[in-house]
Order: structure tokens, then sequence, then C-alpha cells
């Protein structure tokens, strides 16, 4: 296995000056009137190093006031390493007055080729330079997981990319444990909310070979002690102009990969406490999973919501749709909350409770006792829903939920209807029973399920799972595919006497929504066992572009009071029955991943 850190220090750029290794002139100096005392590398202008703040490994090769008109940029990979080569468009190039370099190795004097044609006095000419450019090693902030300091990012590669994946970068969001800092920032008036889970944001690009390849400073953007500027960064997209969406908190954001500032907005007041899910909508809209900051309840109680409330914002940021779930679906619901750990709820990762659940005479004793806030509960403010991904499907103008605490992946329609139920079909009121899907099999023929198991069959419902997300190139007309992270907590609404037991997969799923039916296409991961178990978080995405799964299983070893916390991500060719890459994250626990496309990004 290759193993690789990636640790806070800077000490090797000492190393390079005592060494005689000539470093650029950019980072010093300074201009007197027109005199400019930036001396540029080659035949363009100056360098700047993180031109945005929060991208430390990008630069910016300035035009040096030639139009550039095209250009094509390689990092030349360390021995043994994975290349990163990009072309770059002219609106780009005019975006940030120059060439941008991303991909730069930290602590490392990295050799950057660029290609170019500039134009000048309406003549054009084409261009080949060789730039050296030292990033920084990654630094965030100090954190310890079960007694152990984390080094950010430590990875080791159990399976070697092969070629055809060999230019991957992905796209790693992490979750550091919380700091006292984080404790400072509270809501009081209404009661509850979900602002409480802080944790310092830790994202990531990494290559293939386990190398960081970009990192984000969260510093200019982020403060764990301010209400409005603290929060768990989640949710992560990379939008069709190559561009990051995300949210924390009070609020949610737009950047490019260079750290560049699209837009940067606070929740609509009405709203609160994002976490987990921006999906991607239409025309620049985006759909947010937040909470209502203020409901009155039927017992005239007036309570800050928890995770059970989506809002589509436009291009400008006026809310212009609202689906308040404790009204749509069935807040009372409570079949799956009896069963889950109650030591591995959300980002709750408590060892001392693994394997316990709640009564339902305990759950009616909060109604009693009129306690709110991020627990696990029945009705509005308390945390009965937990919604973790939202999904729009064009084809009918709705939206697809993963409620973790329903074990329930769900379609609502713009009218605020139900389209369809994926979850097993106990303890759903009469309202809702026709709306569950019938599990079949490869031959339509409907399974013989009891209680959260079907017989004689290898179909499984999910359960307490994660990204319930429609595959829109394998889906046609009512015939829906959909992919899920499948957790596994509360399997059959128990938890078994041995908790070595309990696994995680990855399942694809064909939805005939007419027919109201639905048949298990691919799965992985129950062959592993309780090895890539993830009580939390995880995901599973396809990628078209080389018609793969990736999957991430964020929080294994979570509940491990003296294991390892150890995130392993794979990709498989689409069907297969084993990944074509593995890579572990060491001391750390994991959200979500994702590919990431340099065309998107830069092209333009």
């Amino acid at each position: 296995m290759q193993k690789r850190t990636f640790l806070s220090a800077a000490a090797s750029f000492a190393a390079m000056l005592s060494a005689g290794v000539s470093v650029p002139a950019y980072a010093i100096g300074g201009s007197s009137g027109t005199e400019v005392k930036f001396k540029p590398q080659g035949k363009l202008g100056e360098i700047i190093s993180n031109p945005y703040e929060i991208a430390p490994l990008t630069a910016v090769i300035l035009n040096g006031g030639y139009v550039l008109e095209r250009a094509h940029v390689r990092i030349v990979p360390k021995k043994n390493g994975q290349e990163i080569a990009y072309d770059v468009g002219g609106e780009t190039l005019r975006t940030h007055g120059g060439i941008p370099v991303f991909g730069l190795y930290p602590d490392y004097l990295n050799t950057v080729e660029v290609s170019y044609r500039r134009i000048f006095l309406g003549k054009a000419e084409d261009l080949q330079e060789t730039y050296k450019i030292w990033a920084p090693a990654v630094a965030l902030e100090p954190a310890i997981q079960n007694g152990r300091p984390v080094k950010t990012f430590e990875t080791e590669i159990r399976k070697p990319a092969p070629k055809e994946f060999g230019d991957r970068l992905y796209f790693i969001n992490n979750l550091m444990q919380a700091s006292p800092k984080s404790a400072r920032a509270t809501w009081n008036n209404p009661i509850g909310g979900a602002l409480e889970w802080n944790n310092y944001p830790q994202n990531a690009i990494i290559d293939t070979k386990g190398e960081v390849r970009w990192y984000m400073d969260p510093k200019p953007i982020f403060d764990p002690r301010t209400i409005y500027r603290a929060g768990i960064m989640m949710g992560f997209h990379q939008n069709p102009d190559g561009a990051l969406s995300w949210g924390y908190g009070q609020r949610y954001v737009k950047f490019d990969l260079m750290g560049r500032q699209i837009f940067d907005r606070q929740l609509p007041a009405n709203y609160a406490d994002f976490s987990h899910a921006m999906a991607i909508g239409p025309n620049g809209h985006y759909f947010l999973r937040v909470s209502s900051a203020d409901l009155r309840r039927a017992d005239n109680t007036r309570v800050h919501t928890v995770r059970d409330v989506i809002i589509e914002v436009d291009e400008i940021g006026r809310v212009v749709d609202e689906w308040r779930l404790f009204e749509i679906l069935d807040p009372n619901r409570n079949i799956v909350l009896k069963s889950i750990d109650q030591g591995a709820v959300c980002l709750n990762i408590d060892a001392d409770l693994a394997g316990k659940t709640l009564t339902a005479e305990q759950i009616a004793k909060l109604d009693a006792q009129n306690k709110f806030g991020d627990i696990t509960g029945t009705g509005a403010g308390r945390n009965w829903a937990h919604v973790n991904s939202i999904c729009y499907d064009a084809q009918d103008d709705s939206i697809i939920i993963s409620s973790r605490h329903q074990s329930a992946v769900i379609k609502i329609g713009r009218d605020k209807k139900v389209r369809w139920i994926l979850s097993a079909p106990n303890g759903w009121s009469k309202a809702y029973r026709d709306k569950v899907l019938t599990p079949v099999d490869a031959n339509g023929k409907p399974l013989t399920c009891r209680t959260g198991i079907c017989e004689n069959s290898d179909f499984d419902w999910t359960w307490t799972q994660h990204t319930g997300w429609k595959v829109e190139e394998l889906s046609k007309g009512d015939i829906l595919t959909l992919s899920v992270f499948d957790n596994g907590d509360g399997r059959a609404f128990r938890q078994p006497e041995n908790p070595e037991e309990k696994y995680s997969r990855a399942v694809f799923y064909r939805i005939d929504q007419k027919k109201m039916t639905v048949e298990q296409i691919w799965e992985y991961g129950k062959n592993r066992g309780h090895e890539l178990y993830s009580p939390v978080t995880s995901s599973v995405e396809y990628q078209k572009d080389k018609d793969s799964v990736l999957v991430y299983w964020a929080s294994i070893g979570s509940q491990d009071k003296n294991g390892l916390r150890a995130p392993v991500l794979t990709e498989f060719k689409r069907g297969a029955k084993e990944p074509s890459f593995e890579i572990r994250f060491l001391n750390t626990t994991g959200y979500r991943a994702l590919t990431i496309d340099l065309k998107k990004a830069f092209s333009m």
C-alpha cells in the first residue's frame, strides 16, 4: 500500500533557500512610482499565489498587459505522480487577468509548463514557457480524534487506479472534530435548532496517488464563533459551469476552483440551519435543505424546526417555493426512530450509546416535557425527518429527498403531493400506504416481504440512507434509476445482538413510476461486511464520463472507542463486482466525495 501524509509545515521552503535553489522573486518586493519591482519569470506578468485567499494551491500568471486568446497548463508531476493538464479558454483568461494555475503540489517548488497565444498591437504569437511556482504546505486548524493528532489528509492507496481512472481528481468533504470555539454560537429563541453542529471544515482535492492538489483555507469565509459565518460545510456539487456550490450554517455560497467568489449569501430570514444538501436546479435556481426559523405549532409553541424544510431560491436569492415536510409527510411515524442506534444519530457519534434504542414511551415523553431541538423524536421541532439529500427531477418538476430518520427516499411534486416512497411499508399511515413502492424481481414479479425483510431475494430497502439521487443517464420516461448509499443502521427495524453484523451498501434501483414497483439492480458492500460499515454520512454518485460509480464510505470506525476513523473512497465501472480504485483516509470522518472536471472549470 502507498501511504502519504501532508503536514502543516513550511520547512522545505527554508531548506530550498539554504540549498541555493532559485526561488521566484514574485513573492517579495514592491513598487515605487511607475517602476515595477516584481520581476516576471517569463514573457507575461507577475505570478500571484492564492489570488482569492481561500485556495493556497492555486496561482495566476498575470497577462502582463497583453491580450491572451487561449492557453494550456501542465503541472509537471513528481516522480511516479499524476499529471494535471487542462486547456484555458478566453473567458477564463479575461476573468482572472491571466493564466490560472490549478493543482500545485503543497510544500513544493512546482514546475509548470504553459503554452498560450499572446496578442499585442494586432500581432498574434504562440509561445511556450516553463515557470517555477512554490506552494505552501497544507495548513488547517489542529484537531485530535480518539486521542490522536489528525494529520491532514493522510492516505493509503489500497488498490491503485488503472489507466482508465488515472486522471481522476476527487473532491473530499471531511469533517474535523468540533473545537471549543464552535460552542460559542447557538440559538436561544425560538427554542431548538441544529446550529450546535459547527465543525471546522476540511476540504481538499486529491489525485489517485493520494496527493493533495487543492485545499480550502476557510478562514476568510468561516468563523465558528459567529452565527452567520459558522456551521458545517456540506452539500458540495460541481456546477455545469465548473464552480463549486455548497452551504454552511446560515449561508449558501458559490466559488470557482480558483477561489473566486461568485456569490456568498445569507439564508432568507424565514429559514435557518442549512446542512447536508444544496441541489442544483434549472435556470440558476438551487434547492436548499434548511429549517423553519420560527414555526408556531398547533399547541401554540414556537419552535425552530430541524432538517425538515426544502426551499427553492432563484438566481438572486428570492424564495420561489418551499416544501414544509412536517405538513407533507407524517412527522409522527416513529418505527424507524425506535430502531436506530442512538450512538450514531446524524453527527452525534457517541460510542457509549452504541446499540441503544428509544422506546415509544421515551419518544412520547418529549412532548410531555416540552423538549425540542436536534434530538430524536416526533413532531416539528425535533429531528423526526433528517433530510440529507435533495435531487430535482425536471421530467415532472418534482424533488426526490432522502429522509434518514424515516429510512425512506421520497418523491414529492410541485403540488406538495407525495408521488412515491421507497421504504419498507411498515409504520406508514393510511394516507401514504398506496405511495409505497412494491419490490419486484427481474421479471416484475412481486416479492414476499415481512417486517423489513424480503424472502428468497437479495432485495433490500435502504436504512438510514444518504444521497437518494436520480441517475439521469440511466432513466427514461416512467423508468427512473436511483442511486443510494444504504448506511444500514436499524436494518429490518432492529439492532443486531452483535454490532459486527452491521454493513453498508452502495445500491442502484430501477423504479417503474407508473406501475409503482422497484427492482434492485446492483449493490456492493454486503460482501465486505462490517469492514465498510458507515453508520452516518457517505455518498453514491454515477459518473457519466467513465460510466462509473463513485462511493465514499465516509464514517468507517466512527463508533469504535479505540479504533481508527478511516473513510474509504472507491470507484467502480458500472455493474462491476469489485472497485477499480480504492483509497483510505486516516484519522478523520468524511461526509461526501465527488469527482472534479477541469474542462468544466477552465475551458470557457
